[in-house]
């Protein structure tokens, strides 16, 4: 008979907290391996802890509505065959009281009267931060109608409280970045940052404040720009046999595959060959190392409802044939804009590629989302007149084109080697095979 620590797991890049929204076991419960234990929300998704092992949950040693940081022990398992239930005098409330999380962990200073969840209403850590900020009393949160699920609150909910409550809004304190509460999830960066300029607010301007996922993005962003020094390259592609073949099979394929065929799919398969054709472009740089990923790994910017982006991973793709990436591409697109996307899902990706095409524009320059060393941007595709060449001459003729625009970390990616990819991968999509079977 042992026991063993369940630690609350890593959630993903730049994640270094998670709130406690319920515990689906009580103590004294049996548990089997891999059977959900708690529910957990971070800013980005909202997902479940499972047991590692089979046995007695002997003692949840965080509360509902705590938040808690990555690696802390929130319960205690006990296995082997000789595991049993705890007394009932066994399972101790106050002891959980005592091991919940410091109010000293996160980094921001309280700027308002604190506000705390209960057992009748859960606030989440972005509507307990906004809160604070704009000097809110628990009185008043207690008082606000939540749209979210199970009656919470949600961010939208408390700016609609805000914006009719008066000016409080723009008189709240000002947020430094050393009070930012993402500083403590962003990895440090060595080089200065500049200071931005000071903005005039006028008399018809709105201040709208980041939410917490804005901020974590903003500062990423930041901090890839002043890490890695980015080079563009672009290559115009011919996508006709693409289109061309899409048309011809898309019924079938959703028929068969009982998914939809969008060119997502398409466009990773011909990144996965090109990425084996030029491994440098997986990597990673640790000081004066270079990290060559053994997998490959892509990620695909998606745009939220919320307007954030989220990065879901597309693991060993490489692997995988075009109805098998069809089906995680609109399994995962969909499930992250319904929020419930596993923290496994958002992480590990050594290549991410972004489609700008989707919201109508033709080419990019896409910012690394480190720590890799490289991302592709696809845009529109066009009908275009083109130079072709045929055996009774040149011609010219209406052609689907489109820009790929491949950004890359020029400390190991040089000029050839990011160019030579992106034109691997347009090749890999002129030469499709129009007759290629599903």
């Amino acid at each position: 008979m042992a026991t063993i620590e369940l630690r609350l797991p890593k959630m993903g890049e730049s994640v270094a907290e998670a709130s406690i929204l319920s515990w689906l076991k009580k103590e004294g419960d049996r548990v089997t391996a891999d059977e959900p234990l708690v529910e957990i929300a971070t800013d980005k998704v909202n997902s479940e802890v499972p047991s590692p092992e089979d046995g007695i949950l002997v003692s949840c040693r965080v509360n509902v509505g705590d938040t808690v940081q990555v690696g802390h022990v929130i319960a205690i398992i006990e296995t082997g065959d000789g595991a049993s239930a705890p007394a009932p005098v066994a399972a101790s409330i106050p002891a959980a009281a005592e091991v919940a999380v410091a109010p000293s962990a996160p980094v921001a200073a309280p700027l308002g009267t604190a506000v705390v969840s209960s057992s009748d209403r859960f606030y989440s850590p972005l509507v307990k931060n906004i809160a604070k900020q704009e000097n809110i009393t628990q009185a008043e949160l207690d008082s606000i109608s939540g749209t979210g699920q199970n009656g919470r609150v949600t961010k939208e909910d408390l700016m609609g409280y805000i914006s009719n409550r008066g000016n409080n809004a723009v008189s709240a304190p000002e947020v430094s970045a050393a009070q930012a509460p993402v500083a403590a999830s962003v990895p440090a960066v060595e080089a200065p940052r500049v200071k931005g300029p000071t903005i005039t607010v006028g008399p018809n301007d709105e201040i709208v404040e980041m939410d917490r996922m804005r901020r974590i993005i903003a500062d990423h962003m930041v901090m890839s720009t002043q890490v890695s020094p980015h080079v563009t390259s672009y290559v115009e592609a011919d996508l006709t046999n693409v289109v061309m073949w899409r048309n011809k099979v898309k019924k079938q394929f959703e028929a068969n595959a009982k998914t939809k065929l969008t060119f997502t799919p398409i466009f990773i398969e011909a990144v996965a060959k090109a990425i084996r054709d030029f491994p440098g472009v997986n990597a990673s740089v640790d000081g004066n190392n270079i990290i060559m990923r053994g997998d490959i790994n892509i990620g695909m910017a998606a745009a939220l409802p919320s307007g954030n982006l989220i990065v879901p991973v597309i693991k060993n793709a490489d692997q995988l044939n075009l109805m098998g990436i069809a089906k995680k591409v609109n399994d995962l697109a969909e499930r992250a804009r319904a929020n419930k996307l596993t923290p496994d899902e958002i992480q590990g990706g050594t290549y991410t590629l972004t489609n700008v095409g989707s919201f109508g524009n033709v080419m990019g320059t896409p910012i690394i989302n480190q720590p890799q060393v490289a991302i592709l941007a696809v845009g529109a595709i066009r009908k275009k007149p083109a130079v072709i060449e045929t055996p009774q001459g040149d011609a010219i003729a209406i052609r689907h084109m489109m820009f790929l625009s491949h950004s890359y970390d020029h400390r190991i990616v040089d000029g050839a080697l990011g160019g030579r990819f992106v034109r691997r991968v347009a090749d890999y999509l002129e030469e499709w095979d129009v007759n290629r079977e599903i």
